[in-house]
C-alpha cells in the first residue's frame, strides 16, 4: 500500500513538473522557480497563514503548467505572436487548471492555476472574473508573474530593471492588479529584498526573513 504524500513528496513533484515545462520552453527557464519564490516572499510579507502561503507557493509553480499544451511552434516563437498565437496561448491557465484538477493533491490549486491572468478589473481571462472574486493566491501569483516577465530579457528584447517594472506594476494598480498586492511588492522593493543579478536568465535573490 502507498503512504500519504508527503510536502516533500509534493514539491519533488512540482520540481519534476516545472523542469519539464522548462524543457519544452527554454526562454522561460526558471520562470517558475522565480514566480513561486516571489509569490510566497509576498504571502509571508502579508502574514497569510502556514498553509496558505504553502498552497500560494505550489500554485505558482505550476501556473504555467498548462503550456505543456501548447504548440512548441508558438510557444517557442523568437518574435511577437499574431493574434491567433496569442489566442491559442491564451489557452494554457483553462489547460493547466484541467490538469492539476485531474490530481487530488492539487485540486487546491487549480483556482490558482486557472485565475493567474484574471484581471483585478475583469478584463482578464479566462473567466472575466473581477476584484475579490480572484482567489488571493490567483491575484499574488498574477503580480509575481508579470514582475518576473517584466524583468527578464528575452530574445526580442532586454529585461526592465527593477524600478523600470515597479513603476510599470504601480501604473496598473487597480486595473490589472489588486492595489493592495502592488503596494506589498513595492515594499519589499523598496526595503531592496529584490535584487537582480548580471546574468542571462534574470534571477532574484529572495531575502525571506
Amino acid at each position: 500500500m502507498l503512504n500519504l504524500v508527503t510536502l516533500d513528496d509534493l514539491h519533488d513533484i512540482v520540481d519534476a513538473l516545472s523542469t519539464a515545462l522548462d524543457a519544452k520552453n527554454s526562454c522561460m527557464c526558471g520562470h517558475s522557480q522565480r514566480v513561486a519564490g516571489l509569490s510566497l516572499l509576498m504571502a509571508k510579507t502579508m502574514g497569510l497563514p502556514l498553509m496558505e502561503q504553502e498552497r500560494i507557493h505550489i500554485g505558482a509553480h505550476l501556473h504555467d503548467i498548462g503550456k505543456i499544451g501548447i504548440p512548441d511552434a508558438i510557444l517557442n516563437k523568437p518574435g511577437k505572436l499574431t493574434e491567433d498565437e496569442f489566442d491559442t496561448i491564451r489557452q494554457h491557465p483553462e489547460i493547466g487548471g484541467t490538469i492539476v484538477g485531474k490530481i487530488k493533491v492539487f485540486r487546491s490549486v487549480a483556482d490558482i492555476v486557472r485565475h493567474h491572468h484574471e484581471r483585478f478589473d475583469g478584463k482578464g481571462y479566462p473567466d472575466g472574473l473581477c476584484g475579490e472574486e480572484i482567489s488571493l493566491g490567483a491575484r499574488i501569483v498574477a503580480v509575481a508573474d508579470s514582475f518576473d516577465a517584466m524583468t527578464t530579457i528575452r530574445t526580442y528584447r532586454s529585461g526592465l530593471s527593477i524600478c523600470e517594472a515597479i513603476e510599470e506594476t504601480v501604473r496598473c494598480k487597480g486595473s490589472q492588479f489588486d492595489p493592495a498586492i502592488v503596494d506589498v511588492l513595492k515594499a519589499l522593493a523598496i526595503e531592496n529584498k529584490l535584487e537582480s543579478t548580471e546574468s542571462r536568465d534574470f534571477a532574484y535573490r529572495l531575502v525571506i526573513a
